[in-house]
C-alpha cells in the first residue's frame, strides 16, 4: 500500500485504509486522509485477463466525455506521479485510485420503484452521451461475456460431458431450457439485424453501480470495467433480472420470485426516456425480450456449471448452482406469463 500510494504522491503515513463495499470481483479499499477521500481497488486479473484494456477504455471514455459533456460525472482513475492510470506492484498486482464522490451513496438492492427509475436512467443516459464514441475502438474486457450463442452452445455440450447423475436429476430443468431455445434463435437475429446498432455498454447493471446522493437521485455509473461494445439488451435485460424480483438468484425458496409491473415499468420509462432520441424504431419493440435474454442467458450458465462440477460460480452447498438456475428459469416464467399485460408498457415521457 505505501509504495501504491506513494505513486500518487500520497503519504502512507497520513492515511487511514480499510475494507470497503460489498463486490465480489475487485478488491476494493477505502483511503481517508485528513478530510480527503479515495477509493483503492486492485483489478481481479483471473476475471480480467487483461488489465491494461481496462484502463485503455476508461482513459478513452474519460476524454471523450470531458471534451463532449464536460459536466457528465465521470469517476476516472486518478493519474500517478508519472502520468499513470494504473499502477503495478512488485507482485505484479495492477491498482487504481478513484476519488471518492462527496454526498453520494450507493444501494445493494433495489427496494423502491424510484431506485430502480434512477438506476435506469444513469445507465441509459451513460449510453447516451456515448452514441457519438465509435464503440470499435473500445477492448473486450470479458471476451463473449453476453454472447447467448456461446452460452447455449456450451450448455449442449455440457448435456453430453456433465456429469450423469446430476443431468438425470436436473430433467425437468433441462426440458424446460431446451424449450426455451427460440430466444437465441431471435438473439441471432439482433445480430444481423442492422437495426440493432453496436453501442457503448456497461454490460453489469446492479444498482450498487449507480452512484445516488442523499435524496436517491442518481448521480452517474461506476465500476466500469465491463464497459464494451454490445447491445442495449444487455444492460437493461440485466437490470430487468437483478430489480424486477424482491429476491435474488440466491434464493431458495422460488414461492418469493414474482415480478414487480411497477418495478418493471419504472426500469423501462427509466430508460427509455433516456435512450429515445438514440434509439432506432426497432430497439423499444424489444424492450421486452431484453428481460427474457438476459434471465435465461442466466439460468443456462448456472446449469452448465453445475453439470459440470461448478468449476466457474463455486458452490457454497450441494446443488448451489442448481438452486440458482432452477431461481432464474421461475423468473423467466413468471416474467413470461406477464408478457401480455407488460408489453409495451412504460415508455413514456419524464
Amino acid at each position: 500500500m505505501q509504495a501504491i500510494l506513494e505513486q500518487y504522491g500520497i503519504p502512507y503515513t497520513e492515511t487511514d485504509i480499510q475494507k470497503f463495499g460489498t463486490g465480489l470481483i475487485n478488491h476494493t479499499w477505502v483511503v481517508n486522509r485528513g478530510t480527503e477521500k479515495y477509493i483503492l481497488q486492485r483489478i481481479n486479473e483471473q476475471v480480467f485477463k487483461e488489465p491494461m484494456a481496462i484502463v485503455h477504455n476508461i482513459d478513452l471514455l474519460a476524454e471523450y466525455l470531458a471534451h463532449h459533456y464536460p459536466e457528465y460525472l465521470f469517476v476516472a482513475p486518478l493519474k500517478t506521479k508519472n502520468g499513470s492510470s494504473v499502477v503495478k506492484d512488485a507482485a505484479g498486482g495492477y491498482f487504481r485510485l478513484v476519488p471518492f464522490v462527496k454526498g453520494s451513496c450507493s444501494v445493494d438492492v433495489v427496494t423502491t420503484p424510484e431506485q430502480a427509475y434512477a438506476a435506469a436512467a444513469q445507465f441509459g443516459k451513460f449510453t447516451r452521451l456515448l452514441n457519438g464514441f465509435d464503440a470499435s475502438k473500445l477492448n473486450i474486457t470479458i471476451p463473449d461475456f453476453h454472447n447467448l450463442s456461446l452460452r447455449y452452445a456450451q450448455f449442449l455440450r455440457a448435456l453430453k460431458n456433465g456429469d450423469a447423475q446430476r443431468i438425470a436429476a436436473a430433467s425437468s430443468l433441462i426440458e424446460y431450457l431446451q424449450s426455451q431455445s427460440g430466444i437465441v434463435e431471435t438473439y441471432e437475429q439482433i445480430l444481423q439485424d442492422d437495426n440493432f446498432p453496436v453501442r457503448v455498454m456497461h454490460h453489469d447493471t446492479k444498482i450498487s453501480n449507480v452512484l445516488f446522493d442523499a435524496q436517491e437521485h442518481g448521480l452517474c455509473v461506476i465500476d466500469l470495467d465491463t464497459v464494451m461494445p454490445g447491445y442495449f439488451i444487455s444492460d437493461l435485460g440485466d437490470m430487468m433480472r437483478t430489480y424486477l424480483s424482491p429476491v435474488s438468484e440466491e434464493e431458495s425458496d422460488f414461492d418469493k420470485i414474482e415480478v414487480r409491473k411497477d418495478f418493471y415499468e419504472a426500469i423501462v420509462n427509466g430508460y427509455y426516456n433516456e435512450m429515445k432520441a438514440v434509439m432506432t424504431d426497432a430497439e423499444p419493440r424489444y424492450f421486452f425480450y431484453a428481460g427474457t435474454f438476459m434471465i435465461y442467458m442466466q439460468a443456462l450458465r448456472f446449469l452448465t456449471d453445475h453439470l459440470l462440477g461448478d468449476p466457474y460460480y463455486g458452490a457454497k452447498y450441494p446443488g448451489h448452482n442448481l438452486v440458482r438456475s432452477g431461481n432464474q428459469a421461475v423468473l423467466l416464467q413468471k416474467l413470461q406469463t406477464k408478457k401480455s399485460l407488460l408489453e409495451g408498457r412504460g415508455m413514456r415521457n419524464s
